[in-house]
Parts: structure tokens; sequence; C-alpha cells
């Protein structure tokens, strides 16, 4: 039996003169991975960034554990519901366990300092995340895929119910692409996390995911498990070319059709 963790109704959302979102819906269940596909300016990022609070809609409700965000405690939904951005610009020279505990501050009142329990937190967020070997380490000296996990990390020791992940592997080599979605589908079974991340490659949403939702020009076009959503004539229709599609040990694979 499913729990809804999330629930968005007719969510519109405009950018200046362009609606990036129009009355779009969407439930998320508790335990969900969920992948966010579809081409660039379909309203991924966007949508990812009204479910964690950063944006706010123009138009429509959102609903966390049946009570609405707008009367939920801001401090509460930061303890609940993690959100991690595509990018990590950090100008101070912070060492990697202090960027960890930051994950920690929703929990912290401005005159309170880390307790012996928010260091086990992070201790257990870094094993996790294997980001403990360069604890030590500041975070501008370290690679991007591990400045990824470090991230996560930091979100991991929110303790949250739901992290939202905003193209996780975007620049990584294939090596750290696999690496940060094996940690994510760990925290996903073992840890019972709710996942919603926006991708780009449909092959490995397709191999992470349990569910996936594509969007086109900020609607919802397909939304349920890979092999219901990346069909072929939906596929080409939303992306604009010619597509292939094969299995590989139950997962589907998708090519695009190179013309001469």
């Amino acid at each position: 039996m499913t729990t809804e963790l999330m629930a968005l109704e007719k969510i519109s959302f405009t950018y200046e003169t362009w609606l990036v979102l129009k009355k779009l819906s969407v439930s998320i269940q508790k335990q969900d991975f969920v992948g966010l596909i579809g081409p660039n300016g379909s309203g991924k990022s966007t949508l990812l960034k009204i479910m964690g609070g950063i944006l706010k809609a123009d138009s429509g409700s959102i609903q966390f554990k049946k009570s609405s965000v707008s009367k939920i405690n801001k401090k509460l939904f930061a303890q609940s519901v993690s959100w991690i951005p595509q990018d990590h610009p950090l100008v101070f020279p912070f060492k990697v366990s202090e960027i960890v505990m930051m994950g920690r501050h929703p929990y912290l009142s401005a005159l309170s300092f880390e307790s012996a329990k928010d260091l086990d937190i992070t201790r257990q967020a870094m094993e996790t995340t294997m980001t403990s070997q360069f604890s030590d380490r500041f975070f501008n000296e370290i690679s991007g895929g591990e400045k990824q996990r470090v991230m996560i990390a930091s979100a991991l020791a929110q303790k949250p119910e739901m992290m939202l992940l905003d193209e996780p592997t975007s620049a990584l080599d294939l090596k750290y692409q696999i690496q940060i979605l094996n940690i994510l589908k760990n925290l996903n079974a073992k840890h019972k996390m709710t996942l919603v991340i926006a991708m780009h490659d449909l092959n490995l949403a397709s191999q992470f995911c349990n569910r996936l939702v594509l969007l086109s020009e900020g609607k919802i076009v397909r939304d349920g498990t890979p092999e219901q959503v990346l069909e072929k004539d939906i596929l080409e229709q939303v992306y604009g070319i010619d597509i292939d599609l094969s299995t590989r040990d139950g997962h589907i694979l998708v090519h695009p059709v190179i013309s001469n």
C-alpha cells in the first residue's frame, strides 16, 4: 500500500512573460524514486524548486503529508525536504566536514552549537556517501563527483523524508554518474528515502528510477514506470528526433537515430 507524501495540484509558474508550468498536477508517494525527464526548458528544474520551497507557484496548491505547505513552519519543512541544486558555487574555503554539518542547521537555533548527536549524524551521512576519507579537505579542492557526494551527505544530514536533486550527474564522467546513482539507489532501497531527481540521460533514468515523469512545455506528457513512459512514439514527439528502443537486463535503452 502506497502512502502519498507530496501532492501538487494545478501548479502554474511564470518567469517574467514565459509560462513555465501550466496547471501541472503530480503526486509523490513515499519511497518513490522519481526521474523527471524531458527536453531543456520543459520545466524540470522549476518544478523541483517549487516542490522544495525555493520558488513559489503563481497558482495551485501543494500538500506535504496532507498539510498545506504554506501552513507548515519553514524550519520544519526544511527538516523534512532537502534540496540539492545542480551547481555548488562556494566562495569561502569550507572543509568537507563543515559542508556536511551545514545540513544540521534546520535543527539548530541561532545560539546553539552542534551536539554529539549532530556530529554522529554527520559522520553517518559521510559514511553512507563515501566521503569520510576526505572530510578534512577543502570543498573547493575536491573533484566534481566528490563535491556531489558531499552535497548529498549534507542533505542526508538533514534527516529528510524527501530529497530533491537537480541533475546530480550533470558534467560528471560515467564512473561518477554511476557512483552517485548507486548511492541514491541505496538511500531509496535501504534508508527508505523518497527521491525526485531531474535527469537528461534516459538510459540511466530507466535503469535507476522506478517511476518517470515526462515533461514537455510545462505539462506532464506521461507518468508511470519506465516501460510505460519510454515509448517510441511519445519520445519522438517530445524530443523531435527519430528514436530506436531496445531492452537489456529488463531495462529499456533509448537510441537516437543519427541520419547521414
